[in-house]
């Protein structure tokens, strides 16, 4: 049988002659000398040595072996370690107990009829949270006798460190030859179990599976072996050991390294060595392969993980970003140092401003306009006062003068609750700017696009990470919708009336608490793709902001199909609407003289000029303005006309000329955008467009209908119309939701239209396609009859049922060609035109 050693720790020498009268002469520990060497074995050399008559025990749990991190300071422990071993006591109140006590109480309690034991030394493991005992015993007595009389003791008394008391202190025999080293090696659960011969070039036995449990399992319980491949061509052959627990795998290196398995043992002719080494095991291996295993769960759980911390972090800051921005919190502008400064300047700022470059005339005459309006602006004003959940919409024409109506002369009241947001925003970066919704993260939806594109290819389905843009929206308004929700009820106190009111009672019954959000530009870039989705999601955003009585929400628009988008998110509801229109003639006239007086008091008199021409405004001076009455029939109503013409009249112009420079500056933006080479459009074409210039330039309406029935509005006229309506060429009226008429898109084109139909090489040119489509449409016909002919006349016999039908086809075949000579007659007439005049 295989001879084991044992290690008994060395009692304190107060303790010894008492211990020797209390065990028979034969059970005695002799008087002992103790040396407490470093760490790296007897001598600094690494090993213990040992005789046949001696033993080494290890003990483990007397340390934390989770202060590992303390091997590093090695300036410290290596003049600390031999001061606590040489001190028994000093050990004690730092370790669990002294493995001399342990041992001294095991031989002493012992009834296994030791003999002679004396304690050599004690070598300490900090790193590895023990110690090896070496002893020597007489002839009486073996190691295996030793080791087990310190097992039960342990066993019985269970000796637990205050540290962890759970674990308590073990002991085991050495069967190896143990390497003490004190190399920066931290101990770890997994062994790596090397096979090595007992004489160099001898051969060795690699142990299996079964074998190896046989040997470590007694220290610990195992979770895994693994072996060597069999064509892995590394040398020494090894095998993995993994311990359930970091102290038995510590246990077990200490005892079996060095250990010689036999031939009986499974160990060869020469027997097979083992050489212990921690092996560090990636703790955080099965949770990388399961995470790049696994990417179809882990990535939509990171998508989600980033969405709540962003959620979490950046969403009261963008609220509170979106509350800042509305009430103006840190406008300057706003501050009372500043607007008390501006105050006392504004009228010296002013005069320097009007004797240096004259009045500014951008709100001349407009004081006539809203008085004109001021019926439209009570209406506002009032609606805004009253508890309603539906939406005002003010609808006009471009230039009519819609944002300076609702937001300098209806919300004067309640310009800090208000805030303008525009519809047409057409990426993130721009509706967050309207709103004050930072920070905001535009540019990185490429980047998450990019890596949802990736997560896509490797498992099939988008993680998440990116986001569509109705989702960002609703994200924006919605934490619109928080902070305006914020400021309505931010005037409220426990002193109120009505304090026991809920916040939605409150301002259900507050309709004047609310704040107001205008909507501008509304349905401007309907026709282009994508908005549709930006225009109804703020629609939808409008509507629960109503319904919930959280503000009021007016919308600017210029295109009359305004309910057909709004009615989506507010089905059941009556829209309060208001549409301007251009000016009365009278409005405009006075509008233009009101343009030309409104600086006449900032300007000096001419010194030749008597003092009766001096009363005189500048609009009396000129006696050309009684042009006006023929002139703004022409130009109409329109504000961005009516401003034109005084600018050019104020400039030294005659009203006749400067209409007629506004005339035809028309004229040849219609021509450009409409009918030269290039204004095609995927919704109409130039000879659809000139259809419409050439009839309204003979009358001032067309039957809706009537021009469906044109051969240019044969295919596609109902979308043509609706496209040359949004670019503003031409309105359609509409009576009960159904179209009825269509007019100039401003009253200045009608004179337009005269004006390039007049033009006798463009009408020319123009006709002259539009009878090239009206051949080629005849033509066409005239295929389609000809091919049924030539179907009928391929029957072996002709009833008498079809003679209508021939009849019908041949008429048609007739008429088509009839009206075909009649366009090619046409056409060479207006061909003469553009051969003869530029």
């Amino acid at each position: 049988m295989l001879q084991r050693r044992m290690l008994v720790e060395v009692s304190r020498p107060s303790l010894i002659g008492a211990l020797r009268q209390r065990l028979p002469a034969h059970g005695r520990l002799q008087p002992a000398r103790r040396w407490a060497t470093a760490e790296a074995g007897e001598n600094k050399s690494g090993h213990i040595s040992t005789t046949p008559n001696e033993g080494i025990l290890f003990f483990i749990g007397l340390v934390p072996v989770n202060l590992q991190w303390l091997h590093r300071f090695t300036w410290f422990l290596d003049r600390r370690k031999s001061s606590i071993f040489k001190d028994e006591s000093k050990f004690e109140t730092i370790g669990a107990v002294a493995p001399t006590k342990v041992v001294q109480d095991a031989i002493k309690n012992s009834k296994l009829g030791l003999g002679k034991v004396e304690i050599v030394e004690v070598l300490p493991r900090l790193k590895e949270g023990g110690a090896f005992v070496k002893f020597n015993h007489d002839e009486v007595t073996d190691s295996a006798t030793v080791a087990e009389a310190v097992r039960q003791h342990l066993s019985q008394h269970h000796v637990r460190a205050w540290w962890n008391p759970f674990n308590t202190v073990r002991a085991g025999l050495v069967l190896g030859k143990p390497w003490v080293e004190d190399l920066f090696r931290l101990p770890s659960r997994r062994l790596r179990v090397e096979f090595l011969p007992p004489q160099p070039g001898a051969e060795v036995a690699e142990l299996s599976q079964e074998q190896l449990y046989s040997f470590f399992r007694p220290y610990g319980k195992l979770s895994d072996i693994v072996t060597q491949p069999s064509d892995s061509k590394v040398v020494p052959r090894y095998a993995y050991l993994d311990f359930a627990r970091l102290g038995k795998a510590i246990m077990a290196r200490n005892c079996l390294h060095g250990f010689t398995v036999n031939e009986a043992q499974g160990g060869g002719k020469l027997g097979t060595v083992f050489r212990l080494t921690y092996e560090k095991k990636q703790r955080t291996t099965w949770a990388k392969d399961w995470i790049f295993g696994h990417p179809r769960i882990v990535i939509p759980l990171l998508a989600a993980l980033v969405a709540g911390l962003a959620a979490v972090i950046f969403d009261p800051l963008r609220t509170l970003s979106i509350r800042a921005h509305i009430t103006r919190s840190f406008h300057i502008e706003d501050n009372v140092v500043f607007r008390w400064f501006k105050t006392q300047s504004e009228d010296l700022i002013r005069r320097v401003k009007e004797l240096r470059h004259g009045v500014d005339t951008a709100e001349a005459g407009m004081q006539v306009v809203w008085e004109d309006r001021k019926a439209e602006i009570e209406q506002i004003m009032s609606w805004l006062m009253e508890t309603t959940d539906t939406f005002i919409i003010v609808q006009g024409p471009r230039g009519s003068g819609k944002k300076e109506l609702v937001l300098d002369h209806a919300l004067q009241h309640k310009r800090d609750a208000h805030k303008e947001a525009r519809g047409d925003a057409a990426t993130i970066s721009a509706a967050a700017a309207q709103v004050g919704y930072r920070p905001v993260f535009s540019s990185l939806n490429n980047i998450s696009g990019l890596i949802d594109l990736a997560a896509q290819g490797m498992t099939g389905v988008k993680a998440g990470f990116s986001e569509t843009l109705e989702n960002q929206l609703s994200k924006i308004w919605n934490n619109t919708a928080t902070a305006l929700r914020s400021i309505a009820v931010e005037g409220r106190s426990k002193d109120d009336i009505d304090a026991n009111l809920t916040d939605d009672e409150y301002l259900e019954a507050h309709p004047e608490c609310r704040p107001v959000v205008v909507v501008d530009n509304f349905l401007h870039k309907s026709g282009e793709s994508g908005s549709a989705l930006v225009y109804d999601k703020l629609a939808e955003w409008a509507a629960r902001l109503t319904t919930s009585n959280i503000a009021h929400v007016i919308f600017l628009t210029n295109d009359v199909s305004f309910s057909k988008s709004l009615s989506k998110a507010l089905p059941d509801r009556v829209f309060r609407t208001i549409s301007l229109g251009d000016c009365s003639p009278e409005t405009a006239k006075r509008y233009v003289i009101n343009h030309l007086d409104f600086d006449a008091a900032a300007k000096k008199d001419s010194a030749d000029e008597d003092e009766e021409t001096r009363k005189l405004t500048p609009s009396q001076k000129r006696k050309d303005l009684r042009e006006l009455d023929d002139v703004i029939p022409l130009l109409g109503g329109r504000l961005t006309d009516l401003e034109f013409l005084a600018r050019r009249i104020k400039a030294g112009e005659t009203p006749s000329k400067a209409a007629k420079e506004i005339i035809d500056q028309s004229a040849s933006e219609i021509l450009k955008m409409f009918l030269l080479l290039g204004s095609e459009s995927k919704d109409w074409s130039p000879q659809q467009a000139w259809t419409l210039v050439r009839s309204l330039a003979h009358s001032e309406t067309l039957r809706f209908n009537e021009i469906l029935l044109l051969d240019a509005y044969k295919t596609g006229g109902d979308k043509a119309l609706a496209a040359l309506e949004q670019a503003e060429l031409i309105s359609v009226q509409s009576f009960n939701g159904r179209p009825y008429s269509i007019k100039p898109g401003k009253p200045v084109y009608q004179p337009a239209f005269q004006r390039l139909v007049e033009d006798k090489v463009l009408a020319a040119k123009m006709d002259l396609a539009l009878l090239e489509g009206a051949i080629g449409n005849e033509n066409k016909s005239i295929d389609k009859y000809e091919q049924e002919l030539h179907l009928l006349g391929e029957l072996p016999k002709q009833p008498g049922e079809l003679t209508h039908r021939l009849q019908w086809l041949l008429g048609k075949i007739a008429g088509s060609q009839s009206k075909i000579e009649g366009y090619e007659k046409e056409s060479a007439g207006l061909k003469k035109i553009l051969v003869s005049e530029f």
